[in-house]
């Protein structure tokens, strides 16, 4: 995609405001001196006590740790998870809910977007961390409508920002574009432009001018994503303090061939939501119905596109982790003309195909012993960016999402050794 169109649509996104405010709760934002209310449109916002633990409508999937896959509890789960809630966590986070106008780069037309904002209470943040979040399913979990697991780090002194993506949030009714990484990364950086107006003449307004990218999952691959925008496309190689990326799909392609090779896809949900993402986020003229099993198009809208469960729910309603058992004979064979066309839209949508070396610092996790993302994305962006300042931290670290905990405990505890 041109630069030019990804420019123009920042400059009309930037202009365009049209969300109405809604109650304030706990904290009124609505009359925050200096506040740039047309850029983030407030409405909901409210203070979190975390010294008693993860606050409870934190939704963590916890499917292999508890065997249940529902919301989390302030009680600590794993060792790691008890080193995180344990480490420095006891003050207070505002927690501010709003919408921000961002640009559709495919249809050319303006979109309104939600996502948070988390700032430590009675303390000037030091810097913003842009936060994309992991794979969800439904829409409680997006940020706008729950205590992001990250946000664990707004108390150490920092202003957070959590995009909702497209299809989640306030705009849960689109289809979410899975994965579709120069959509994403522009809405991510949209956000954090639409936060830093709202917040740059107020009391909030954060120390440093230079930010912190962070994401797990797919949002890993979104951060890394949004670093190459900035660098790339906006230009500003000096924005970027640090990136931290863990276990995210980097190579979009080789993630969906390893599901088709293995035979095995321990987040079923994914093959759909890719395939959906990929042709609607993209705007290729494939039919849906050619790559995924009948049952499956039977129950696409009410499962997937419904919004309504976890992946974890929806692992279990689907019933298979097996590619064969959601895939069409067509689908499968990746010889067809069907499957080529794809493949040119998940290479197009992977970081890793992109003539660019980063030039922002990266910390870079990855569990060797990742059963979601295959750990091919992360030795791949090692070879591939050798001469990047990059930190690389790969072992055998568990599963993916005991490898999203420790993700986190380790972010974290660079923040303290950074001591800013």
């Amino acid at each position: 995609m041109k630069q030019s169109k990804f420019i123009l649509g920042f400059i009309l996104a930037a202009a365009i405001s049209s969300c109405s405010r809604g109650e304030i709760d706990f904290v009124d934002f609505s009359k925050l001196d200096g506040a740039n209310h047309d850029a983030f449109k407030v409405f909901s916002s409210k203070v979190t006590d975390l010294s008693g633990g993860l606050p409870k409508d934190c939704y963590f999937d916890q499917e292999e740790i508890s065997g249940t896959g529902t919301k989390t509890t302030s009680t600590p789960i794993t060792t790691v998870l008890a080193d995180l809630l344990d480490y420095n966590n006891k003050g207070k986070v505002i927690e501010v809910a709003g919408s921000y106008e961002s640009f559709d780069l495919r249809t050319s037309r303006p979109t309104t977007l939600s996502g948070k904002i988390l700032l430590p209470k009675n303390r000037k943040p030091k810097r913003y961390i842009v936060v994309s979040h992991y794979t969800i399913g439904a829409n409680f979990e997006a940020p706008s409508n729950c205590f992001p697991l990250e946000g664990l780090l707004a108390d150490m002194g920092y202003a957070m920002i959590f995009p909702d993506y497209e299809g989640f949030g306030i705009d849960s009714d689109r289809v979410h574009p899975y994965l579709v990484l120069q959509q994403q990364a522009f809405d991510v950086y949209t956000m954090y432009y639409a936060v830093r107006e709202f917040l740059k003449d107020t009391e909030y307004a954060p120390q440093h001018d230079d930010i912190y990218l962070m994401g797990y999952s797919q949002g890993g691959a979104v951060t890394m994503g949004t670093l190459w925008f900035i660098e790339e496309v906006i230009g500003r190689k000096d924005l970027v303090h640090q990136v931290f990326c863990g276990g995210g799909p980097y190579d979009v392609r080789a993630t969906y061939n390893n599901f088709i090779e293995s035979d095995n896809v321990n987040i079923p949900a994914a093959i759909p939501m890719v395939i959906q993402g990929m042709i609607v986020g993209n705007g290729i003229d494939l039919n849906i119905s050619d790559f995924l099993q009948p049952w499956i198009m039977e129950n696409l809208d009410s499962w997937i596109n419904s919004k309504s469960y976890t992946v974890a729910q929806l692992k279990t309603m689907m019933g298979t982790t097996h590619t064969s058992d959601i895939l069409t004979e067509k689908g499968l064979d990746r010889t067809s003309k069907e499957v080529s066309e794809l493949y040119k839209a998940l290479s197009s949508n992977s970081v890793l195909a992109l003539n660019w070396v980063p030039s922002a610092p990266v910390y870079m996790f990855h569990s060797m012993d990742d059963d979601v993302v295959p750990f091919i994305n992360a030795s791949m962006a090692k070879t591939k960016w050798t001469d990047a300042n990059i930190q690389y931290n790969f072992g055998y670290y568990g599963s993916h999402i005991k490898g999203a905990l420790r993700f986190i405990l380790s972010v974290k505890t660079w923040l303290k050794e950074e001591g800013e």
